[in-house]
């Protein structure tokens, strides 16, 4: 499917960013690398995979869904992914490289996949966030997102780490 974002360092990721994808996810979530940003999840859970390349392209080809990447030449820097639920996109694995958070990158994706997913005539987008990530929820409040007051369990599945503290997500949403 061929679509132009209004922002040209924002374009579809194909199977070839899969690697890239996986290395932005990882350093922007868990270890060391993380804690340079402010999004890092390092002290709710240990270890250093958010994700792995096999989970990546898993979610790449599943149907209806898309990944957005942000480049600077050739480097992917931001990435998120949106996946059609009905009239609404879910969007996940929001990621910006935490040496570059707070450049902008970070509103620049989210308002293309908010612009992706209203031209594919979606009527909301919404997300899941660990419920006490209180700083990027207010972040997202700002940027239109409303609390829905639901609550989803965040179980551990083996891949993206132990969890420090018992975590659940908030479900947020935004009408579009």
């Amino acid at each position: 499917m061929t679509y132009t974002f209004s922002d040209p360092q924002i374009s579809i990721a194909g199977q070839a960013d899969v690697t890239a994808i996986k290395d932005l996810l990882n350093r922007a979530y868990r270890g060391e690398a993380s804690r340079q940003g402010w999004t890092t999840e390092a002290h709710l859970i240990s270890g250093d995979t958010r994700t792995d390349e096999h989970n990546i392209s898993e979610v790449m080809q599943t149907a209806d869904s898309v990944f957005l990447i942000y480049k600077q030449g050739q480097k992917i820097h931001g990435c998120i992914n949106l996946q059609q639920h009905g009239s609404k996109y879910y969007l996940g694995m929001f990621s910006v490289s935490p040496a570059l958070q707070g450049a902008g990158i970070g509103k620049r994706l989210l308002k293309a996949g908010e612009e992706y997913a209203l031209h594919q005539q979606a009527t909301a987008t919404y997300m899941m966030v660990i419920s006490l990530r209180t700083e990027l929820i207010d972040w997202y409040k700002r940027h239109g997102y409303v609390d829905t007051g639901e609550r989803k369990a965040f179980l551990e599945d083996g891949l993206t780490g132990k969890h420090l503290v018992p975590l659940e997500f908030m479900v947020l949403e935004k009408t579009l």
